[in-house]
């Protein structure tokens, strides 16, 4: 059986950006671990705190929808703990970026899971594939040290 690709999620040192947030009790499935699908959602609030910091939400919407994501699940959660996910944009293209994330226990450190995800930005009146916007692109350039 071939290997699956893994999230090539760089260093601590590469994610410039970080984010303190808070599983429920109600997030563990039956397994007592934290259901799969949260790892997204944490991945998602980590995205919303980083647009929100670089003044990018209008009107609380992201300018663009979550195309492909990969996550490598690495130790199992707990719900009603508190994480923090690091992550990163690495590439800006035309109308796509790659971002990369990393979900850790506040307490002690242990890595939970890594994420890559690809987005892709959109019209909001049509729905459609957009070139991304000069301020977006270079407002996440400035923070990211990107070109």
């Amino acid at each position: 059986m071939p290997a699956m690709h893994q999230p090539q999620v760089p260093s601590p040192d590469r994610l410039r950006f970080r984010v303190r947030l808070r599983t429920r009790w109600s997030d563990e499935d039956n397994q007592r671990v934290l259901n799969n699908a949260v790892y997204l959602t944490l991945c998602e609030e980590a995205r919303h705190a980083y647009f929100s910091k670089l003044g990018l939400l209008a009107s609380n919407q992201f300018a663009f929808l979550l195309a492909q994501a990969n996550v490598r699940f690495i130790a199992p959660g707990r719900g009603g703990e508190e994480v923090e996910v690091e992550m990163a944009t690495l590439q800006l293209g035309h109308t796509s970026f790659q971002q990369v994330y990393r979900v850790r226990a506040a307490a002690g450190g242990s890595t939970w899971c890594e994420c890559e995800a690809l987005l892709v930005c959109v019209d909001p009146r049509t729905g459609k594939k957009t070139p991304m916007a000069a301020d977006f692109r270079a407002r996440i350039a400035a923070l990211e040290g990107l070109t």
